[in-house]
């Protein structure tokens, strides 16, 4: 669990990145699961969008390709989310206490 310091810094991170994952109408698919656990394995914190023809709201998208894959959820915005999941390989993130 993420604290308000850690996701404030998060955020500000997350200002700068470009979202690098889509949600369509087919919702959450098996791809955009695997999709975004290898985006976060590679880059640990990743932007992702809701696009206007998914019949679902950008909030619960978010939450539940978060528990898919084992992310923490930092911020909804709109249409984009922030999901952070530290890289069992190569972490390169160093949170504040």
């Amino acid at each position: 669990m993420l604290t308000g310091k850690q996701k404030r810094f998060l955020r500000a991170m997350g200002n700068e990145i470009v979202p690098i994952l889509q949600v369509g109408k087919g919702g959450i698919a098996e791809t955009v699961v695997t999709q975004a656990d290898e985006a976060l394995e590679a880059r640990e914190l990743i932007k992702g969008r809701v696009l206007q023809n998914c019949l679902e709201e950008p909030k619960s998208v978010a939450a539940d390709l978060a528990e898919q894959t084992r992310s923490e959820l930092v911020q909804v915005i709109g249409r984009n989310f922030l999901l952070y999941r530290p890289s069992k390989d190569k972490p390169v993130i160093v949170l504040p206490n």
